[in-house]
């Protein structure tokens, strides 16, 4: 009988920039168990509702990650707007749309880079963040920033983009398509990429489904399931379907991810064709007396987000729950008969974020 052994893996790991800390149990170099632990970056920014106003609230929520940073401004406007009952204008749907589906092609701009970092291809890893720092340029030029954005607010959003910006932001994108096709045709057709990622850390469709998966680790198994198909900001007018693979390892989650970067480029030209004349906000007074709920597809899956207040400046609860929070049951599932040498690259399948995770 082979021996057992339990080795930890993190929280400080050279391959992985976040913090998540697994006790993996090993059978000479199989993977038999893995248990996680959280709560090393706890931060209480959920707590903070007791002591920042509703409008305050917004910006805390949105350092809850840099990467993700605009989609938890979003999450948590309007789901204070909507415990409020406050209609914001379309033409700030259509932003706040453009800026998400921006967000989603530095992300996975940024995850393909550390996949590639993850198996030892340095020189890919630095090709795929110099193509993201043009998106990053895009940020800073529309919103001022290049991490934390501040654009979105109870009531619409900030700042206006001008057409010549629009159309500038369209040419950007087009322009590095060929250099992300090239990339693509890297992770795609390389037999040592291939190697490192196909029928690796297989999850099927019915165990996707059990263990609650969301974002490209869902779709990459064959799950129909992204939250933008419920119409949220103006994905209803854009004509959006999600991008499903069947294979359910890691190549499959990485195929899914390239394919959504093309797709974000694609869904930010056709609102920039639709986006109409008008008001950027709308003047919102009051107090929030209610509750509501919200989900939103960030890069990483689907985020969930729930404002209650009563009555008076300060929200009574801000709840937010993370895509890597729901797929850390899966991470677990796909470790199980791993190699101990594709822990890493297993682990960064998911797109981990865990300051996401613990808040």
């Amino acid at each position: 009988m082979a021996k057992r052994t339990i080795i930890p893996f993190g929280p400080q790991h050279p391959v992985l920039p976040e913090p998540i800390h697994l006790d993996l149990v090993l059978e000479d170099e199989k993977v038999v168990d893995v248990i996680p632990s959280i709560g090393y970056v706890h931060r209480g920014l959920e707590k903070l509702v007791e002591k920042k106003e509703y409008t305050e609230m917004v910006y805390v929520i949105e350092r809850i990650c840099g990467i993700c940073s605009f989609g938890h401004g979003w999450g948590a406007s309007a789901s204070i707007e909507g415990a409020m009952g406050v209609e914001i204008p379309e033409r700030a749907q259509f932003l706040r749309t453009i800026w998400h589906e921006l967000s989603r092609v530095h992300s996975h701009l940024l995850w393909l880079g550390l996949l590639a970092d993850a198996f030892g291809f340095e020189s890919l890893f630095m090709h795929c963040w110099r193509v993201r720092e043009h998106v990053l340029d895009l940020f800073e030029k529309t919103t001022g920033g290049r991490v934390i954005f501040s654009v979105c607010k109870v009531g619409g959003v900030r700042k206006d983009i001008d057409a010549a910006t629009l159309k500038e932001i369209v040419d950007t994108l087009n322009g590095l398509k060929p250099e992300i096709q090239k990339l693509a045709d890297v992770f795609i057709e390389d037999a040592s990429v291939k190697n490192r990622t196909q029928g690796v850390g297989v999850v099927t469709k019915e165990e996707a489904i059990e263990l609650g998966a969301v974002g490209p680790v869902a779709r990459g198994s064959g799950v129909y399931q992204d939250i933008r198909l419920a119409g949220i900001g103006v994905y209803d007018q854009l004509g959006f379907e999600p991008c499903i693979e069947e294979a359910g390892d890691c190549y499959a989650r990485t195929v899914v991810r390239i394919r959504e970067v093309f797709q974000a480029i694609e869904l930010i030209e056709k609102a920039v064709e639709l986006i109409p004349e008008g008001p950027i906000d709308v003047k919102v007074n009051g107090n929030v007396d209610g509750e509501f709920i919200l989900r939103l597809e960030q890069p990483r899956g689907e985020a969930f987000y729930y404002a209650k207040g009563a009555g008076s400046k300060f929200l009574e609860r801000m709840r937010v729950r993370t895509p890597t929070n729901q797929n850390i049951p899966t991470l677990v599932k796909m470790l199980q008969g791993c190699d101990l040498a594709d822990v890493p690259v297993l682990a960064l399948t998911i797109d981990p974020c865990i300051s996401c995770t613990e808040r």
